[in-house]
């Protein structure tokens, strides 16, 4: 069973490590030591943890609207760039950065711009999934 080192938990939830060490001294978060004598949280408590806390963020759907794509990211527009009739946008959306190619014509209509809020809505039909390497 995976085991996460508190500054390895904080960056998978994307938060801060002193969150993390709260939550565990809290017992909202369950932690064990390692063989170095490390806090370490326990891979399948930490992906209830996070399922528990996006429970509690908005979806980010707008009111009335509803679809088919799970996967929404909520974030903050960091990049516009148009050229003609395509445009690249960027979003932070917490720790992660999402791009998206779309018309000029969709940017002047949404009136996206650097800090106005957007949701990227990512319906995929492949979805890649990676691991690290294996630690010597």
């Amino acid at each position: 069973m995976p085991q996460y080192r508190i500054s390895e938990a904080a960056g998978l939830l994307g938060v801060s490590d002193d969150t993390v060490r709260r939550w565990v001294d809290d017992g909202r978060l369950p932690a064990g030591t390692d063989a170095a004598g490390r806090k370490v949280v326990d891979g399948a408590a930490l992906a209830r943890h996070a399922q528990a806390l996006a429970g509690r963020v908005p979806a980010g759907e707008p009111d009335g609207v509803r679809g088919s794509a799970r996967n929404r990211f909520t974030g903050l527009v960091t990049d516009v760039v148009a050229d003609g009739v395509m445009a690249q946008v960027e979003l932070q959306c917490g720790p992660f950065r999402v791009v998206s190619l779309v018309s000029s014509e969709a940017v002047r209509e949404l009136g996206l711009e650097v800090g106005s809020r957007a949701t990227a809505v990512i319906k995929a039909t492949t979805v890649l999934l990676e691991t690290p390497a294996a630690r010597a």
